[in-house]
């Protein structure tokens, strides 16, 4: 019987290693795997590459991450927002690497790595600092730049919904980078906030198949970034209206 389901974030990370490359999916609160990313920390792996989408907000969860000096090097399109001052400190002072990626060629980069593409060719910041020292060729008249896949040991992924077997669903932009971020891994642990017996996921909803999911933890109230921001007296995207 396949039950990917764990009894906790503790035992759904406890296999990382120092080094390893983590994939967390973000675009803030409303992706962010925070308890998986707590656990993370307390299991103690450091010198790690974290792919993401911004650089973490406040003192919490990918934040507090690289508050705690486990993180080698950052590989974002966002690192800097009015929240995320943990990274501009580590980064000013020299203790951490960044690798900047263009958006839609971060997204495209790990959607490569789980489709077995090794590398592609992109119009995308040719002619830019962050093309330097890549290959570059003209198609149709116009330069691009040659991009690597992006693979990762580890998936840190938030979802909405699972089954044992591991399909899931998500809630609108918390899907973000998670679905690709699944199949570029090779281990994909998934939080969720609840989960439901086989056949009751309608399988035209499935977005992640059960077939790219390693464990499952389920969080009903995780833990908010919003409230956090705003006990710090910093404008939270809650009371920016956004």
């Amino acid at each position: 019987m396949i039950d990917k389901r764990v009894s906790g974030a503790a035992e759904a990370v406890g296999h990382v290693h120092d080094g390893a490359t983590v994939m967390i999916s973000g675009f803030g609160e409303a992706g962010s795997p925070t308890e998986l990313i707590h656990a993370l920390i307390d299991q103690g792996a450091r010198d790690l590459v974290v792919v993401n989408n911004n650089a973490g907000n406040g003192h919490i969860g990918l934040a507090a991450l690289l508050a705690a000096g486990r993180v080698r090097k950052m590989i974002c399109s966002y690192p800097r927002s009015s929240h995320s001052f943990v990274f501009t400190e580590l980064y000013q002072a020299g203790r951490i690497e960044l690798e900047v990626v263009a958006q839609g060629t971060l997204a495209e980069r790990i959607r490569a790595a789980g489709a077995g593409i090794p590398a592609f060719f992109t119009p995308t910041a040719a002619g830019s600092e962050i093309s330097r020292g890549k290959e570059v060729r003209d198609y149709r008249g116009r330069p691009h730049v040659l991009e690597d896949a992006l693979f990762a040991d580890l998936a840190l992924i938030k979802a909405e919904c699972a089954d044992r077997w591991g399909n899931l669903t998500y809630n609108k932009s918390a899907r973000n980078f998670a679905p690709i971020m699944a199949t570029a891994a090779r281990v994909t642990v998934a939080q969720v906030r609840r989960t439901v017996a086989l056949g009751e996921i309608d399988p035209e909803t499935v977005v992640t198949p059960g077939v790219y999911l390693d464990r499952i933890v389920c969080v009903e109230n995780p833990v908010s970034e919003s409230d956090h921001l705003d006990e710090l007296g910093r404008p939270s995207w809650r009371q920016a209206g956004l």
